[in-house]
C-alpha cells in the first residue's frame, strides 16, 4: 500500500522558515511528478509547487522567490523549503505524488504563520 508521510509543519512567526518533507513508502515504482498543495480555511486547495522526474519546477506566483521544492530520488522524498513566511501562507499543506499513473496524497501537515 502506497503511503505519503509528511512532516515538518508547525507554528512560526512572520519572516520565519520551515521545511516540509514527504516520504513515499510501499511503492515498487519511483514517483514521477511530485508536488505540494495547500488549503486554507474556506478556500480551495491550490498547487504551491511541483517538481518533475527531470527536476523541472513550477511555483504559484505568491511563493516564487520564497519557497523551494526539491527531491531526493534515492529516498523517494520531496521537500519544500519555505522562507520569509507570511500569515497568508497559513494552511494545511498536502504532498502529492504521481506513481505508475496514479495520484496519491499525504495526510496533510498544518503550517501556521502568526506573531
Amino acid at each position: 500500500q502506497v503511503q505519503l508521510v509528511e512532516s515538518g509543519g508547525g507554528l512560526v512567526q512572520p519572516g520565519g522558515s520551515l521545511r516540509l518533507s514527504c516520504a513515499v513508502s510501499g511503492s515498487i515504482f519511483r514517483s514521477n511528478t511530485m508536488g505540494w498543495y495547500r488549503q486554507a480555511p474556506g478556500k480551495q486547495r491550490e498547487l504551491v509547487a511541483r517538481i518533475s522526474s527531470g527536476n523541472s519546477t513550477n511555483y504559484v506566483d505568491s511563493v516564487k522567490g520564497r519557497f523551494t521544492i526539491s527531491r531526493d530520488k534515492a529516498k523517494d522524498t520531496v521537500y519544500l523549503q519555505m522562507n520569509s513566511l507570511k500569515p497568508e501562507d497559513t494552511a494545511v499543506y498536502y504532498c502529492n505524488a504521481l506513481i505508475d499513473a496514479r495520484r496519491y496524497w499525504g495526510q496533510g501537515t498544518q503550517v501556521a504563520v502568526s506573531s
